[in-house]
């Protein structure tokens, strides 16, 4: 089970695990609405490496990237079910609009994002790269996004209330 911590504290573990060897990983992201598709993009994650860090954005940069109305669950309730998977290790929350100044604090063995995104569009991957990490992309799993679930659930109970 994961944890939940400061970039000060987070960047302490990192360094101890990997003085000790082991490959760090990082990824980020809203992870609002969680659904299956996070839970295996993190675990898949997670076996490119020994640890799994989660840069988690916060709910004002949620809504700069997203728009009014998301997130639509609280940084602190994403963090606390991040927390909870087992793939995950430690979880960051992140003000700014992207983990390039977290990334380069934990400087992770190997960084990944989802694959709705190009590898010359990732965050951070030139500076990992530089310093000898890698880089990967994830597929995401077909048919499943939370902007696809939130629209699902908002006409499903619109229809209902309608009928009411």
């Amino acid at each position: 089970m994961g944890r939940l911590l400061g970039s000060t504290d987070l960047v302490g573990q990192v360094r101890k695990a990997q003085a000790e060897g082991l490959k760090v990983v990082f990824t980020n992201g809203c992870f609002d609405v969680l659904h299956l598709g996070h839970v295996q993009y993190l675990s898949k994650a997670r076996e490119l490496g020994d640890l799994l860090v989660v840069g988690l954005n916060s709910d004002s940069s949620v809504r700069k990237l997203k728009g009014e109305g998301r997130p639509v669950v609280a940084e602190t309730d994403r963090a606390g079910v991040l927390c909870a998977l087992s793939s995950v290790d430690y979880v960051c929350i992140f003000e700014e609009d992207t983990p390039d100044a977290l990334i380069r604090l934990v400087s992770p063995d190997v960084l990944v994002k989802g694959g709705d995104y190009r590898p010359g569009d990732i965050v951070g991957a030139d500076f990992v790269r530089g310093k000898g990490g890698a880089v990967h992309v994830i597929p995401t799993l077909p048919g499943r996004s939370t902007k696809l679930l939130i629209e699902t659930i908002v006409q499903r109970f619109s229809r209902e209330a309608g009928a009411n």
